[in-house]
């Protein structure tokens, strides 16, 4: 048995505080998968095979328009599972899945997870949970996106990005272009609210990195009214 990929999946919250022979178990039936930067895991309307589990490295979840238009979803980082729902109710991807850097998945196959799932039930309702979590991080979303500026939309984005990265300095995983279409609006845009924030004192911009220099008040902008 392999013990690193063990202690790997206990550190997934779905799988957290499991017994270990609920572990092994998934680790026996778990393939590795590795994927390079920029390459899809999945496409939205594929038909779902599996569980991704990320053991290495960010994946971005996003939807596509027919012209080419993105917004991403979520950004996962590992430990962390990706593409759950469409185990339980046996529909396609319902999104696509991108990884943002060099990334190193386990993909346990529906068949396994089900089977595993009907021995421990303890693991479906952990499932849910998380699944629930990803549910109000989307009517967040549609919130932000329907109500919010796009000031206040990049405020938060940035906030979650600093979460994710569990450091007030990181950097960003998106061209200034991309993070346009994932908020709905234009590259010059971004880049001038991005210059705003830094003459504020509340970032600091070098490059691609992000440093929050005053948290606080990046939070204000996030939650000012529209």
């Amino acid at each position: 048995m392999d013990a690193a990929r063990i202690e790997s999946l206990q550190k997934i919250p779905m799988f957290a505080g499991l017994d270990r022979e609920v572990a092994e178990a998934l680790t026996r039936r778990a393939a590795r998968r590795p994927f390079a930067a920029g390459e899809l895991l999945f496409q939205e309307g594929d038909a779902c095979d599996g569980l991704f589990v990320l053991v290495q490295g960010s994946v971005k979840i996003f939807k596509a328009s027919a012209s080419g238009r993105q917004l991403t979803l979520a950004v996962e980082k590992a430990p962390a599972t990706v593409a759950e729902l469409p185990l339980f109710d046996g529909g396609a991807y319902p999104a696509s899945a991108q990884a943002i850097d060099d990334v190193l998945a386990l993909f346990i196959h529906k068949r396994d997870f089900r089977a595993i799932c009907y021995q421990h039930p303890e693991l479906p309702l952990q499932a849910l949970a998380i699944v629930g979590r990803r549910l109000r991080g989307l009517v967040a979303l549609i919130e932000s996106v329907t109500f919010g500026k796009v000031r206040q939309r990049l405020a938060r984005a940035l906030l979650e990005l600093a979460d994710l990265a569990q450091s007030e300095a990181f950097n960003l995983p998106w061209t200034h272009q991309e993070i346009a279409l994932n908020l709905g609006t234009v590259r010059e845009v971004v880049s001038r609210n991005l210059n705003r924030f830094q003459a504020a004192g509340l970032i600091r911009v070098n490059h691609k990195e992000i440093v929050l220099t005053d948290r606080e008040g990046l939070e204000r902008e996030a939650e000012a009214e529209q």
